[in-house]
């Protein structure tokens, strides 16, 4: 009888034999095409500008493995790549198997997009330890955490051409339904905890709706509906190559791609490939909860942080700043920093100035009146005329075209006529925009009494548009002068204390 190690030879070199029969016969080696979606995808990310914004260096790590010049490329025959492959799946719940389809995206990644794939080895240390914690927790494979490679390219703000965004690429439906919560303020799909968790209990609902791992990634990348669908095409295939064929031609490419991705992280060193570190990059991180709107330009300033350095930690919060909600928020610092804004957390809160405490949507709630107070104002319904574009409308109405596309869940520039759009103009666009009775009856509105500036409610009004009447008046300022007055239910005639005179 023949020793184990001697039959996994022979049974090595006979598929390597095969592999070469293949490739040599029918001249089928795969190469990925310029418009296949892995690569559109990570190609998308690099002119993001979100590598660069990290103040990459192109600085490799200094000790190397082995001693291949910088620019080389190693080749390797494929009984190498299929001993290779076939010791990673002898550790694997997953089906890590070599062909041409593999190799193709092997070639993308170590060859073709190296340098991308060293920024993202240079990244790893950053989330795969959250990825890990997660993924063990649920009792899901480790070999998930390479997912985000393929989905994002480990960009947490990445967002598709179809609006999935963030490293585990949700959509907002499949977001919504595992409890990641989209506002026009912050998007919790970028929070690399909340996601990542959500992530996990997706690919554990699925794996019990299939059973298969591999299927499991299909899912994860066309939906379930479309596996069912290309299985029932299949006449009845039960693992992914066998539905390969019916499937949607991205999800064709995404678990060869995922295989691939699995290989060349485990192998970098080998392909002459090391981590090239952003900069600002940090790989001890803590979390602490806030409970005060909060800008990053005021954490910057006390913590002696760059901005960029707070939002890269951050991604979840569009505008730079952390609202106020019913619950506290999520603030990610380096963990040195965590001990000092504990210490100084009120002296931060207390540095705001009034354009901080303006340019926060800290009001919002959840109900419908809030919202609209959040977003700056009074709900506009704008039909769109002939030649209009998101540029035109948002000057109109004094505001951003991202936040008429956040307020629309819009996803291009594209507008056609008659389309109804959402607008939460600013306070000046109202201000400008009011009537000459208007203005009269606002100032019969105002009276000085007993050393204070007072205002009668009108029918509409809101503790937050009232503040934003006066300069350099907050809403907590009015708050805290009105503490008798339910600001949630404010009544017509109502007299409210505005600041002292003067």
């Amino acid at each position: 009888m023949l020793p184990m190690n001697k039959l996994t030879l022979i049974f090595l070199l006979i598929l390597s034999t095969s592999l070469f029969s293949q490739e040599k016969n029918k001249d089928s080696s795969f190469v990925v095409l310029e418009d296949d979606p892995i690569l559109a995808m990570i190609d998308s990310m690099m002119a993001s500008g979100y590598f660069e914004s990290l103040g990459f260096n192109d600085n490799v790590h200094k000790k190397k493995k082995y001693n291949y010049a910088i620019d080389s490329i190693p080749v390797f025959d494929s009984i190498t790549y299929a001993k290779r492959f076939h010791k990673l799946n002898a550790h694997s719940p997953f089906s890590l198997v070599y062909n041409n389809y593999v190799r193709g995206y092997v070639d993308l990644y170590a060859k073709r997009r190296k340098k991308t794939t060293a920024r993202m080895l240079g990244l790893a240390p950053v989330y795969f330890p959250t990825f890990e914690e997660a993924l063990d927790r649920y009792n899901l494979p480790l070999e998930l955490k390479y997912l985000p490679i393929v989905e994002s390219a480990l960009n947490p703000k990445a967002k598709s051409r179809v609006g999935a965004t963030g490293l585990w690429q949700f959509m907002y439906p499949t977001g919504k339904m595992f409890g990641l919560e989209v506002t026009s303020y912050y998007d919790e799909r970028s929070d690399v905890y909340k996601s990542t968790d959500a992530a996990c209990r997706y690919l554990k609902y699925l794996h019990n709706m299939y059973n298969d791992w591999d299927l499991v990634l299909a899912a994860y990348n066309a939906g379930p509906g479309n596996v069912n669908k290309a299985i029932r095409r299949s006449g009845g295939g039960k693992t992914y190559w066998e539905i390969r064929p019916f499937l949607p031609i991205e999800t064709q490419g995404y678990v060869p791609a995922f295989i691939a991705v699995n290989y060349v992280m485990s192998y970098a060193a080998e392909h002459n490939i090391y981590p090239i570190q952003p900069d600002i990059s940090c790989f001890k991180v803590d979390t602490v909860g806030v409970t005060q709107h909060l800008s990053f330009e005021q954490l910057a300033t006390f913590l002696e942080m760059p901005v960029e350095y707070i939002a890269y930690l951050n991604p979840a919060y569009k505008q730079n700043f952390i609202p106020n909600t019913q619950n506290a928020n999520t603030l990610c610092l380096p963990a040195e920093k965590i001990g000092v804004f504990l210490m100084n957390e009120k002296t931060i809160y207390a540095i705001k100035t009034d354009k901080d405490i303006k340019d926060s949507i800290a009001v919002s709630q959840n109900n419908t009146t809030h919202l609209a107070e959040a977003r700056g104002g009074s709900e506009v319904t704008y039909t769109v005329r002939s030649g209009d574009v998101l540029g035109k409308i948002a000057t109109k109405y004094h505001c951003r075209v991202s936040q008429i596309k956040d307020w629309n869940n819009l996803h291009s520039d594209r507008l056609s006529v008659g389309q109804k759009l959402k607008i939460y103009p600013k306070a000046s666009y109202l201000a400008q925009n009011k009537t000459i009775d208007q203005v009269k009856q606002e100032k019969l509105k105002t009276t000085n009494e007993d050393g204070y500036v007072f205002y009668t409610v009108k029918a509409g009004d809101t503790m937050w548009n009232i503040a934003n009447r006066y300069e350099g008046v907050s809403l907590e300022q009015l708050q805290e002068l009105n503490k008798n007055i339910d600001d949630k239910n404010l009544k017509t005639g109502t007299r409210i204390k505005i600041k002292p005179v003067g």
